[in-house]
Order: C-alpha cells, then structure tokens, then sequence
C-alpha cells in the first residue's frame, strides 16, 4: 500500500483548487506573488504579465471554472472505491497528467525564454563567423548589419502566434501546470499500487456472496 492514499492527494488538489478560485475572484496578486511561483519563473526564465495585477472579468470566470472543478472532485470521491480506484480516477488521473505536461511543454519550448530558439540563434551566429573566416575576416554587408542588429539576439528568432497561445506563456500558468502535472501523475502511480488491495477486496466480497448463497441453499 502506498504511504499516503490516493483519496487524500485528491482531496488535497481538490482543496486547492478551490483556494485558487478563492483568490483569483478575490485578490490575483496574491497567486503573482507566491514564492513557488517567482522560483519557477526565475529558473525557467518565464516571462511575467500584469494580467494577474487586478481583479478582470476573465478570471473571474477562471476562478468560477476552477471552484466546479474542485467541488466536482470532492462530490466524486464519494463514489464507491471500486468504482473510482478503478475507472473513474483510472482514467481522470493520466488524462490530465498529459494534458498538463503537454501545456507545460508548450508554455516553455515553444515560448520566448525556450532553448530552441537560442540554439537556432547560436548556430546562426556558427554560420556568420564561418562566413566570415572563408573571407578571410570580411563579413559580407548583410550578415554584419544583421549581427549588430536586435535580431541576432537569442530571443530574436522567437515570433509571437497569431492565435492567442501566448497568453499561456507566462509563470503562472506555467507554475500551476507543472504542479498539476506532478500532482496527477503521483494519484496516477498511487492509484496503480491500490489498485490490487481493490481487486482482491471485491474478489473477497465475491466469495463471500458465493458462500452465503450456497448455505442459504442448503438449508
């Protein structure tokens, strides 16, 4: 048996889901301004936004989104263990495990501070010095002015999509997806190591029934 139950790592999510509605309708600063937060955004080098800065209507609306969430996780942990050990949070769990890896993903490679587009810059660079030696230390007109130009920086080969995803590149979104990600990944192994104790309770119950059915025949 696992040493804490996947019941009450549900619970504990649950609970926090809740406490962010709590403060995204109430006070978003608060969130912006967690330790968690500034660590992971300085280490992933996440860039900040100041949407967190007031209250708005649309996270307002985050905040109602999340509150159904939790509470809608908290009314399911009433159902019957082998029902939800074994299909209900069987599949819930690796769901949203890999939807929040895939966010997370993309919120970072696919963002401004991502190591893609250094390396692509690093190699562009690789390029322009290798011109360069060929012609014997002359640098051909375009490729000096754009070696001293801003786009030659690493953040340079980074262009902004057109549809809206960049609003998911910041290090709260980012924080949040990367402790959704661990957190349901953890009830998913949880849920794997009980999920024999629930087998061989129903298998228990099972035999138990067949015995109680043949001496009530019986007699």
């Amino acid at each position: 048996m696992p040493l804490i139950a996947a019941k009450t790592i549900i619970t504990s999510v649950s609970l926090f889901h809740l406490t962010l509605a709590f403060f995204f309708l109430t006070n978003p600063r608060t969130i912006d301004e967690q330790a968690i937060v500034f660590v992971m955004g300085e280490s992933m080098g996440m860039p900040a936004v100041r949407g967190f800065d007031a209250q708005s209507p649309a996270l307002a609306f985050l905040a109602v989104v999340l509150a159904l969430l939790g509470l809608s996780d908290l009314v399911s942990l009433s159902m019957p263990e082998e029902l939800g050990a074994l299909y209900y949070w069987g599949t819930q769990a690796p769901l949203r495990s890999l939807f929040s890896m895939a966010l997370v993903f993309y919120s970072y490679f696919l963002g401004p501070s991502s190591p893609i587009f250094g390396t692509a810059s690093l190699s562009r660079a690789s390029r322009r010095a290798a011109a360069a030696g060929a012609t014997g230390g002359v640098v051909p007109p375009s490729t000096s002015t754009s070696s001293s130009s801003p786009a030659s920086a690493p953040s340079s080969i980074y262009r902004p999509s057109g549809w809206g995803g960049d609003a998911l590149k910041n290090r709260v979104f980012f924080t949040f997806m990367f402790l959704e990600m661990i957190t349901w990944f953890w009830i998913w192994v949880t849920l794997r190591e009980e999920r024999a104790g629930v087998v061989e309770k129903l298998r228990a119950a099972g035999r138990a029934e067949r015995k109680r059915g043949v001496h009530e025949h019986d007699e």
